[in-house]
């Protein structure tokens, strides 16, 4: 997450593992469109599609072109050829099979030709845009052939999730990668983290007065993260029956966007110092018990005026099964500035709408002044970090009714990003597709935080996995979630925020 003026990255190839997947059409190609777009590719570059399919170079830039220019029409846009010419140029396609060692030594040949005729510099980005089950697979024979060896120029490699599946799949994988490569060369990617908003958070708290004297235990009464989606498992039932909403989101995702929030200011925005501060705050969360865990599973409802089905009658997804579409739960960080603030943390699938917010209430004002005045009840300060969609920032207060009574209404401060910026097109990955071009690993996991991350959660998983859940499934397509949810804020005299469009309270 460069803090300086964008330039071109230097001259490289970049090798997509998967290049046939829908990973690859849907955001990688996309993203590399858009970079194009902002002046933001190497002026030098090789794009090298690796698949088991069978196709030359140019049948798969015109499959990629194609599927691009579906992408581009939900935006109403169409493609630019001189801008996709290019992009289409640099794209080499070696078909291969990802467990046999002669498709890396293809591809080193491959490589070597294509370094010495445009002048690369050795400089080589790998992209594991494939099921997890490939990642060591690929890792361990791309170490094999001598092809992480960065003494010529940088070799990295970017690793999508699910970073593991455990605790142990996870220090396992780490384990594989780092036999063969050191951790500045690994890029663990979280597509949350290429979020605007997301990025957005240490320019709030750390470059604006206002915020930072404020952000701690003195005034924040606690953090609520909610990650609501309205769409069902869709065509991932097996994926999602051997995953579930834990495994899915809270490790990766809900843990990163509490990192931004929670850590510690570092003592500058280089990559190792951020990471750093992360790592802190992981090591001060109390471990997890059952009783701070929630977790759901949807039955048939209506969304958005649409009946949809229970998950249990989707695609590939058991009759009985007992996998969880929601998991909220209560974390505890035991530090100086944030000991007695719970963060809640949920995240459900077929909810009531789509929306992603980072939620910050202050503690209430005392209620002595209004004592004698038709107030009935003062309402809480937020601030409201939204992040998907319409991507922005709230803040919420108190102010006086016009009128000769002392009435108080809650009342808002909105900056949304699409009023204030001139957006370039994006799908998400950009930021983070540069960041690797140029080597800032600020928006990466280190080794240590994934593993700090499933550590948490293991003895939930551990907790679930003996013990089957009682009345699922137990929320209805189309609510906020199970009551059991409610619950858990309750007992602490709490409630959850209405998940609601931007305009909503």
């Amino acid at each position: 997450m460069s803090m300086i003026s964008h330039k071109p990255p230097p001259p490289c190839a970049i090798v997509i593992f998967g290049a046939n997947g829908d990973l690859t059409k849907r955001l990688i190609i996309p993203a590399l469109y858009n970079l194009a777009r902002t002046g933001l590719l190497p002026g030098r570059l090789a794009l090298i599609g690796v698949d088991h399919n069978k196709k030359t170079s140019e049948e798969w830039a015109g499959q990629i072109k194609d599927f691009l220019g579906t992408v581009l029409a939900k935006n109403n846009e169409e493609i630019d050829n001189g801008l996709w010419e290019q992009v289409s140029r640099s794209m080499t396609f070696l078909s291969g099979d990802f467990e046999k060692p002669e498709t890396y030594s293809q591809l080193k040949d491959l490589l070597a030709e294509l370094d010495q005729s445009q002048g690369l510099g050795g400089n080589v980005l790998f992209y594991m845009a494939v099921a997890d089950r490939f990642f060591p697979t690929i890792a361990g024979k791309l170490g094999e052939a001598g092809l992480m060896k960065d003494d010529k120029g940088f070799r990295r490699l970017i690793v999508e999730k699910p970073f593991g599946h455990d605790l142990a799949s996870a220090k396992s994988l780490n384990a594989c990668l780092l036999k063969y490569l050191k951790e500045e060369q690994i890029y663990r990617i979280d597509h949350f983290l290429g979020k605007e908003t997301v990025q957005n958070i240490m320019a709030l708290r750390f470059a604006n007065g206002l915020f930072e004297p404020i952000w701690n235990r003195d005034r924040i009464d606690h953090v609520q993260i909610t990650v609501a989606e309205s769409i069902g498992v869709e065509t991932r039932g097996k994926f999602y029956e051997a995953t579930g909403a834990l495994r899915d989101m809270i490790p990766n995702h809900l843990f990163q966007l509490v990192a931004m929030v929670a850590m510690e200011p570092p003592v500058s925005f280089q990559a190792e110092d951020i990471r750093a501060k992360k790592a802190e705050m992981f090591r001060a969360i109390q471990p997890l018990a059952l009783t701070d865990v929630v977790r759901g599973q949807y039955d048939a409802g209506m969304v958005q005026g649409e009946q949809v089905p229970a998950y249990r009658r989707e695609p590939n997804v058991a009759p009985d099964s007992n996998i969880e579409t929601y998991a909220a739960m209560r974390l505890k960080i035991d530090n100086w500035r944030w000991a007695g603030v719970p963060f809640y943390l949920r995240t459900g699938k077929r909810l009531n709408i789509r929306s992603s917010e980072i939620a910050i209430r202050f503690k209430q004002a005392p209620y002595a002044l209004f004592r004698d005045t038709p107030v009935d009840e003062l309402d809480a300060d937020w601030l409201i970090l939204r992040i998907q969609p319409d991507e922005g920032i709230r803040l919420r207060f108190n102010a006086k009714r016009p009128g000769p009574a002392m009435m108080l209404e809650s009342v808002s401060m909105r900056f949304n990003y699409k009023d204030y910026f001139q957006q370039a097109p994006a799908v998400g990955y950009e930021t983070l597709i540069y960041d690797c071009l140029i080597g800032d690993a600020t928006l990466f996991q280190r080794a240590d935080q994934v593993e700090a991350a499933w550590g948490l959660v293991e003895p939930v998983l551990q907790g679930w996995q003996n013990t089957n859940p009682r009345h699922f499934p137990n929320y209805a397509a189309g609510s906020e979630g199970p009551i059991a949810a409610n619950d858990l804020l309750a007992k602490d005299g709490r409630s959850w925020r209405a998940i609601r469009i931007l305009g909503g309270k």
